[in-house]
């Protein structure tokens, strides 16, 4: 048996299509290992998964939390302080790396005004006491959304960090533009509806592809083949038979790029693979 390691940084398609997708705690899509059985009965996934806020926030990581977040405890969700000041994807030994848009698209972040340091506060913290909401409002300000050409700046520094120590391919989720009940015809002072946002940063990406030469797991190909009514459920989120899908290319795309058939990285070498920041 072959096991390879992914290194997947990204929200709910990455993690929903490569770990598994639960609907009111009924598993009705169990991973990429499942995509790898009619074709690499052989080949076994170990996925290492952590959520993503933005790729300016993961440049700026370097595995430490901020002394600033003693003495709080924050409900945060999916995006524990530990992942969102994680430098693992850097860090870690691995036969690929698999990273998304979705958050560059849709994340605003705040920055801690003295340290200077980036912060994504979940939904969660409108559940927040108001002693932490007060200490939020009081200690960071706003960042607004990152421009597509910043965006993709920091995504090519991101991918050369990675590359930097070992050479595995980068896979990046793109999007589906696609909105149930969007009926938008005229777009006259509409430059930046989320829709439009999505298009350009697929077109932005497909240009950084070409430049650097990362693989797109085309989201929103493999909606547009399937059929937004079966494939998408929201915006952002897939239904089980999307995430299947996105599961399914992704297995395409490394089996092309040979990854597949490549001897398996040694995961108990993590501890001995450094980048500097």
């Amino acid at each position: 048996m072959k096991r390879i390691t992914i290194f997947a940084k990204g929200n709910v398609v990455v993690h929903d299509s490569l770990h598994s997708c639960r609907i009111g705690g009924e598993l009705l899509w169990n991973g990429i290992n499942e995509s790898l059985k009619p074709a690499f009965p052989d080949v076994k996934v170990r996925l290492r998964h952590e959520t993503l806020t933005r790729f300016d926030a993961l440049l700026a990581a370097d595995g430490q939390i901020p002394a600033a977040f003693e003495g709080h405890e924050l409900e945060l969700g999916t995006y524990p302080l530990a992942g969102q000041f994680s430098d693992k994807l850097f860090t870690t030994p691995c036969d690929a790396v698999i990273l998304s848009i979705l958050p560059d698209v849709a994340s605003t972040l705040v920055r801690h005004k003295e340290d200077g340091f980036l912060f994504y506060p979940p939904p969660e913290s409108e559940r927040w006491p108001e002693q932490e909401r007060a200490w939020l409002r009081e200690n960071f300000e706003k960042v607004g959304l990152v421009d597509v050409e910043t965006s993709m700046e920091n995504l090519a520094a991101v991918v050369e960090r990675v590359q930097a120590e070992r050479d595995v391919p980068v896979l990046v989720y793109n999007m589906s533009p696609i909105i149930p009940g969007d009926m938008v015809h005229c777009y006259l002072g509409l430059e930046d509806i989320y829709s439009t946002r999505v298009k350009r940063f697929n077109l932005a990406l497909i240009e950084l592809s070409e430049a650097i030469g990362i693989s797109i797991v085309d989201i929103d190909a493999i909606v547009a083949r399937g059929g937004a009514d079966r494939m998408k459920v929201d915006a952002m989120h897939l239904t089980p038979a999307g995430y299947e899908a996105a599961s399914n290319e992704v297995v395409r795309i490394l089996s092309d790029l040979g990854t597949l058939d490549a001897d398996p990285v040694d995961t108990k070498a993590e501890n001995r693979v450094r980048i500097s920041a």
